[in-house]
């Protein structure tokens, strides 16, 4: 179901739509994958960009731009348009492809630039942003829901939300990078035909994460290991009463930590990356931050991507969810009292365990068509971070010069 979000004064939608294919694109059912059929995966991504403009900008050609550019880049990622719904077997999921179409949304609104530049007050302070919530996506919703707003300083917005069951950030991100790319071959108008067509090789070909006869569990899989509630962990948190904060890592700051990690361990600087301290340093304020009992169990749940983990690699352009969780594990009296070069290296271990057996006992896992039940992960004593920094958000420019800031919710509505 598509439900449209509570108007307010901040945010007055001009025009709802929906974009078709430009060009006619097959009709049929595809199948998805054992990993995108995910229970936990049923929410949408969603991409906050703002452009900084002049009051000058010509809106109805911007906007006439955008549908264009949108309608051409569903032909060859046609599937983004379809539906979803559960296959009849129960195995898994699968997308019907009729041409339904992506919802276009313009919009104004009293933000400016200026708005954008700490963290909002409250969670759904930019919630209109997206006016359209994508709920029940196996019933029937639009897989893909783009808003252009008009901000009070004549500046852009433009919200994206995909829903997680078709793509994955890398995926989503591709489709963007194309979409751009063809809004700005739009500038050209008649003069389109001189400038290099974008060539986008969206591979689909889901099967290649299905499940396997003959997968042998030898890995541990704490990620859906259910672990005792000591702290009243399910009650203790509501999301409607946490409220958002931004935090800026500059450099000289994260060589500090890489610098401690290496000088009380035997990892060389070389050895993790930025995301494994800054996780680490993340991780431990937060166990210190809420005060666990010393015995309760946490876990750092964090993607990771699997393209060129398994054997063969993915091919490029895969679209897909290719993603599985790494999980580090360890008791709060642990996290909190052990210096941050332990943390890290969970982190790492936990990277490390990653290879094409880890993956496959995962599919196996996750598997709607398991002689188990479908696994998903335990929610006692979790933290998940995801890493979007290095997508490419930033080049997503279609004809509006480069976003000024960016944004990422993963959303359970």
């Amino acid at each position: 179901m598509i439900n449209m979000v509570n108007s307010s004064s901040n945010v007055q939608v001009k025009e709802a739509v929906f974009i078709t294919p430009s060009d006619p694109t097959p009709s049929h059912v595809l199948k998805l994958s054992a990993i995108d059929s995910q229970l936990f995966l049923r929410f949408t991504i969603e991409y906050l960009l703002i452009y900084r403009l002049g009051r000058a900008s010509d809106k109805r050609a911007i906007v006439a731009r955008v549908k264009d550019a949108l309608a051409r880049a569903l032909v060859p990622y046609y599937p983004l348009a379809g539906r979803v719904r559960a296959r009849v077997d129960g195995s898994c999921l699968e997308v019907v492809c009729r041409g339904q179409g992506a919802v276009f949304v313009e919009s104004s609104g009293e933000y400016s630039v200026a708005d954008f530049e700490k963290a909002p007050r409250y969670v759904s302070e930019w919630r209109n942003l997206l006016a359209f919530e994508v709920t029940e996506v196996v019933k029937g919703a639009p897989l893909l829901v783009m808003q252009l707003t008009w901000l009070s300083d004549g500046s852009a917005a433009l919200s994206v939300g995909f829903s997680h069951c078709i793509c994955d950030g890398i995926g989503s991100v591709e489709f963007l990078k194309y979409f751009s790319q063809l809004a700005v071959a739009c500038q050209y108008d008649a003069t389109a035909e001189l400038k290099p067509k974008p060539k986008p090789k969206p591979v689909w070909d889901r099967y290649l994460l299905d499940p396997t006869p003959c997968t042998l569990q030898t890995s541990h899989h704490p990620e859906f290991t259910r672990v005792t509630d000591f702290s009243n962990f399910s009650t203790r948190f509501n999301p409607d009463q946490l409220t958002p904060t931004a935090t800026t890592f500059h450099e000289w700051r994260v060589n500090e930590l890489k610098t401690l990690v290496a000088s009380t361990s035997q990892l060389s600087i070389s050895s993790f990356t930025t995301f494994d301290v800054v996780s680490a340093h993340i991780w431990r304020s937060w166990a210190r931050a809420l005060n666990f009992p010393p015995q309760q169990t946490l876990k750092l749940l964090f993607s990771i991507n699997i393209r060129n983990r398994v054997k063969p690699s993915l091919p490029n352009g895969y679209y897909g969810n290719a993603i599985v969780l790494g999980c580090a594990l360890t008791t709060a009296r642990q996290l909190t009292e052990n210096g941050l070069s332990y943390a890290t290296e969970l982190i790492i271990e936990a990277k490390n365990q990653v290879d094409d057996n880890f993956v496959r006992e995962v599919v196996d896992s996750v598997s709607l068509s398991s002689t188990r039940a479908s696994q998903v992960p335990d929610s006692v004593g979790v933290l998940i971070l995801s890493q979007w920094s290095k997508l490419g958000l930033e080049n997503v420019d279609f004809g509006l010069g480069r976003p000024v800031h960016r944004g990422v919710s993963r959303m359970y509505r």
